[in-house]
């Protein structure tokens, strides 16, 4: 950390980003004899070397199920797992009883359609989502549309790849029961206005769920601010451990669902005359948890905070600007989306390359970016394309690191003509 003082005399704490970078050991690897640089995080972020010791030292020195043994071990991998809950409800500022640890993103948002949504839609009810959604906040509500005789619609953007508020809210119409949108686009980095929707469906009384997947990296979170009914987050996208993840819900929604998966754990009582369910979140957690994996969480909430979001919002915020303002100076490149607020996430096409070709032959340079559809298949046919590149940037990243993919990227155009 170094010490700047501002005009008003007020002394601040600026990040020592190169130090923060050193303690990433994938980034220090080579890939092709080049240097990599990893340009994928919204895929999934690099994890520090505290997480990878934290879930090491919990292998090594404690490995136990939680919630089944009396003995030292099982108290002690109990004590780490809920000590995690506890932990991620503070960054989220919320309670850690309205917090379920489940996988990830895309297993919370079925959560919320099959044991919240799916009891209460029938024919004729409406599901509210917008075009710029991962297929993991389209499909479950699909599914579940089809089994109850609801129906999709859609809100849609305008030409920057903002989301047109006024035409979303006026498509919540009385038929609507539940709204479901991304707070951040995973392909243009749409930063969506989620406070006013969120009230603006309360007041209708529509129940809204927020994908919070690119989010939590980004943006410090404050989630009943917020004033939605479910969010949903992911920890490997948050320099956490795949396979973790949280939906936080009001607690009067949790404890009026019934269980999504039966089995150990989510109960107080099995007979073969019927089960008596654990309280929530409990009962929405069965089976033997990823408990290393959300350690490493609880490490990774931990190593964010130690850094400060607004740190990290603000230092990805200039790299963003960085790199799309390089971007925009190579000739033959199309940027898909100007939107108002974003984030460090740029999508774009070289002219006469197809994506998947581009991203290899950038890989060949050390360069990893992301090509494909970004499972937005709808964003994609808005756009009038199969695929797209997208580079993203996490806080780790370097302006060093954007000259060297514009290189990069000039050396494959060349190869490309």
């Amino acid at each position: 950390m170094s010490t700047a003082v501002h005009a008003e005399g007020v002394a601040t704490t600026t990040p020592d980003w190169a130090a923060i970078r050193a303690q990433f050991p994938l980034l220090q690897r080579r890939v092709h004899d080049k240097p990599l640089i990893y340009l994928d995080s919204a895929n999934t972020s690099q994890k520090p070397a505290t997480v990878i010791e934290a879930v090491d030292d919990f292998y090594r020195q404690h490995n136990a199920n939680v919630s089944r043994a009396v003995h030292a071990l099982g108290s002690e991998a109990t004590a780490a797992y809920e000590g995690a809950r506890r932990r991620l409800a503070a960054f989220l500022k919320v309670q850690p009883d309205e917090l379920v640890l489940c996988s990830g993103t895309t297993f919370a948002i079925n959560l919320v359609a099959y044991s919240y949504a799916l009891p209460r839609l029938k024919p004729g009810d409406a599901i509210l989502l917008t075009r710029m959604e991962h297929h993991a906040n389209i499909v479950p509500w699909q599914l579940v549309a089809e089994r109850t005789g609801a129906v999709i619609k859609v809100a849609e953007l305008d030409a920057n790849g903002d989301l047109d508020v006024e035409a979303m809210l006026a498509k919540m119409t009385p038929e609507v029961r539940i709204v479901s949108l991304a707070h951040v686009s995973n392909v243009l980095g749409t930063v969506n206005p989620v406070r006013e929707i969120c009230r603006q469906a309360r007041k209708r009384g529509i129940t809204s769920v927020v994908d919070g997947s690119q989010a939590a990296p980004h943006l410090g979170l404050d989630i009943p601010s917020l004033d939605c009914d479910f969010y949903a987050i992911t920890g490997h996208k948050m320099c956490g451990p795949t396979g973790t993840g949280v939906l936080w819900a009001r607690r009067e929604h949790l404890q009026a669902m019934p269980p999504f998966l039966g089995g150990g754990e989510m109960i107080r009582e099995v007979r073969f005359e019927g089960t008596v369910f654990n309280d929530p979140p409990y009962r929405f957690e069965a089976g033997t948890p990823n408990i290393a994996g959300f350690v490493g969480l609880a490490a990774a909430v931990d190593f964010l905070d130690g850094i400060g979001m607004e740190a990290i919002a603000a230092r990805e915020h200039e790299l963003g600007h960085y790199l799309r303002s390089a971007l925009e100076r190579e000739p033959g490149v199309r940027i898909f989306g100007n939107p108002r607020q974003r984030t460090a996430v740029v999508s774009f096409l070289v002219e006469g390359a197809h994506a998947h070709d581009l991203a290899t032959l950038l890989d060949l340079q050390g360069v990893a970016v992301r090509s494909g559809h970004h499972c937005a298949h709808p964003l994609m046919q808005h756009f009038g394309v199969p695929a797209t590149c997208r580079a993203s940037l996490a806080f780790y990243n370097t302006h060093a690191e954007i000259d060297a993919f514009i290189t990069a990227l000039q050396k494959v155009r060349g190869l490309l003509a």
